[in-house]
């Protein structure tokens, strides 16, 4: 088990939100964050705060992804014509990890890049194992026939508490997904509030 998945609910506890919605976060139980000092009373964030939290919580959601990797996402955002928040989501919802997860081929964002990393994806009929892949509009995202019958996959397409976006078709009996679209901050089911504009801000200043 890799770090960051084996500290998934701590990025909960951080935030003190359950940014994945998931039934089994501490936070459904304890509000405070972990560690010895969690319960000490918050004091109110200062606008770098408020902006540091907006990007921390946005870049933990999608697998707790490095800096590095986040920031290089970002500069491409900023370069398209458009809103760069909205860009920015559009971008990270087109990750191979995050339409897999989306797609409920797998429980957990966490358990989507550790499934794509394995070889069990396939993208209009090739086998793909980066994670970060860019899916584009069109493409057809397949569960290998070997592995469709995996525990981890029959768990996830059981799952309850989340429902596959419209911006994406799935077929479970066939464990298919085509992507249709590339989403905007209102289409993605985010089960807390995403700030995409703050991390933006943040950028801007640091």
């Amino acid at each position: 088990m890799t770090k960051r998945t084996s500290a998934k609910h701590k990025i909960d506890r951080r935030m003190g939100e359950n940014i994945w919605g998931r039934p089994k976060s501490p936070v459904n139980k304890r509000e405070y964050g972990p560690g010895q000092h969690g319960q000490r009373r918050k004091n109110k964030l200062s606008d770098f705060g408020t902006q540091l939290r907006a990007k921390q919580k946005l870049k933990g959601y999608y697998g707790d992804l490095t800096e590095k990797q986040f920031r290089k996402i970002y500069g491409e955002a900023e370069r398209v014509k458009g809103d760069t928040g909205e860009m920015l989501v559009g971008m990270l919802e087109r990750r191979l990890d995050a339409v897999v997860y989306r797609a409920k081929f797998v429980p957990t964002i966490f358990a989507a890049r550790q499934f794509v990393n394995h070889g069990h994806v396939m993208v209009n009929g090739k086998r793909v194992n980066i994670a970060s892949y860019r899916v584009k509009e069109g493409d057809v995202i397949e569960v290998r026939q070997k592995s469709k019958q995996m525990g981890l996959v029959l768990e996830a397409v059981a799952l309850t508490e989340r429902d596959v976006p419209d911006y994406i078709e799935v077929d479970h009996s066939k464990m298919v997904a085509k992507f249709i679209r590339t989403p905007g901050l209102g289409d993605v089911p985010y089960p807390v509030q995403m700030e995409p504009n703050l991390v933006v801000e943040y950028y801007a200043k640091n």
